[in-house]
């Protein structure tokens, strides 16, 4: 007996297709013509092939850039996916508390960029700052437009108070999600609370964690709002990241060329690691599992 099969469902998902078209594939498209040419003015351009990706590929400003940001966006990870994970197991599981807590975490997403760039700002001055005239005061000498690493570290730790309730609230779903009969099951078995963590919790919140993992790393490898507005990519070049350089490249000295095939080779990076980073946390689970 054939089967009857109903293809007019497709027509539903071609909205989907028009919209990704219009947002997405016909700039990369234009991107990648730009990427190609040299563009002298609206009239003239003239075709170069590749020089502009052997270009970029061989600059050395983009491979400080480069490493400055895979530091930046390491650091970020490496402290804000453990800090997270502890933090939410220490939240209540029942009772107003949680209502309380989810607010309080939920208050620092809701910061557009620039503001969180602004606060920061100001909270870390030594004139006017809360923060840095208390760091000044106890005998630490902290002025991050003066100082690579005073700003470097500023960077760092806003991006930590910003971001780390997205990590939270992701591991916080994912411990919710647990049904008591696992708790109840290692109680009995007399199971340490490190045991509970690593062959309870911790399995049960990998698809989350790949959420938040690959989340967090796009986004900090794409930062650009909030160090722009709290140090403008200095002292010098310390904390100028790969959208920062993009932006004075296209915008600053508007080489149209260079800049499409940067931004094309920038997409390639991110679209890689985060490939690599799905790939290894699933194949590691997997492991887990067996």
């Amino acid at each position: 007996m054939n089967k009857i099969t109903n293809n007019k469902a497709w027509f539903l998902v071609l909205p989907v297709f028009f919209i990704v078209a219009i947002s997405a594939i016909i700039p990369l498209m234009t991107v990648v013509n730009y990427s190609v040419q040299d563009i002298l003015d609206p009239q003239t351009r003239y075709f170069v092939g590749t020089e502009w990706f052997k270009r970029i590929l061989t600059d050395y400003r983009l491979h400080e850039a480069l490493l400055r940001q895979i530091g930046y966006s390491l650091s970020v990870l490496l402290i804000e996916i453990p800090l997270g994970i502890g933090i939410a197991l220490t939240l209540p599981r029942k009772g107003w508390g949680v209502s309380a807590c989810m607010v309080l975490l939920a208050l620092p997403l809701l910061i557009p960029w620039n503001v969180v760039g602004t606060i920061w700002q100001i909270f870390g001055r030594a004139d006017i700052g809360l923060g840095g005239y208390f760091l000044n005061k106890i005998g630490i000498d902290y002025n991050y437009t003066q100082s690579s690493v005073a700003a470097w570290l500023t960077v760092l730790v806003m991006d930590v108070w910003h971001w780390t309730s997205l990590i939270v609230l992701l591991c916080y779903a994912g411990l919710r999600s647990i049904p008591d009969a696992y708790y109840q099951a290692a109680k009995i078995d007399g199971a340490s609370r490190w045991a509970v963590f690593r062959f309870i919790q911790l399995p049960k919140m990998q698809s989350v964690l790949v959420i938040g993992v690959l989340l967090r790393f796009m986004d900090s490898f794409m930062i650009y709002t909030e160090p722009f507005v709290l140090t403008g990519g200095g002292p010098g070049n310390a904390t100028t990241f790969l959208s920062q350089y993009l932006t004075r490249m296209a915008v600053g000295q508007f080489d149209i060329g260079p800049a499409a095939a940067f931004s094309l080779i920038y997409f390639l990076i991110i679209l890689l690691v985060c490939w690599v980073f799905y790939t290894v946390v699933m194949n590691a689970g997997q492991r887990g599992e067996q």
